[in-house]
């Protein structure tokens, strides 16, 4: 049994299940679009960009807003910092819940 708790590897930033819904998304692709993340997590316009500002300010994406001919295009990439951070939370999980009877 560990003695590392939640405090430990609980990221708040990735622990919210919007967030953690985008971070798994980007963690295994090399970039996606805010429609592919409309799409694959459920969330509207709206909360999935409150939730891109609090995952880009902690510095764990990248977002691109540029335009496809008239129309506007958001691209979303994890950062180093989001991997590492992704990683850190998920052997922490994968710790805590190997831990259970």
């Amino acid at each position: 049994m560990s003695d590392r708790g939640p405090s430990d590897w609980m990221d708040p930033v990735i622990h919210a299940p919007a967030r953690l819904q985008i971070v798994m998304q980007l963690f295994v692709v090399e970039g996606a679009d805010a429609t592919f993340l409309q799409n694959r997590t459920g969330l509207t316009w709206g909360n999935l960009s409150s939730h891109l500002s609090k995952l880009e300010r902690a510095g764990y994406v990248r977002v691109e807003k540029t335009f496809k001919g008239k129309k506007p295009w958001t691209m979303v990439r994890l950062t180093e910092k989001g991997r590492d951070a992704f990683k850190a939370y998920r052997a922490g999980m994968q710790e805590a819940l190997s831990d259970l009877p």
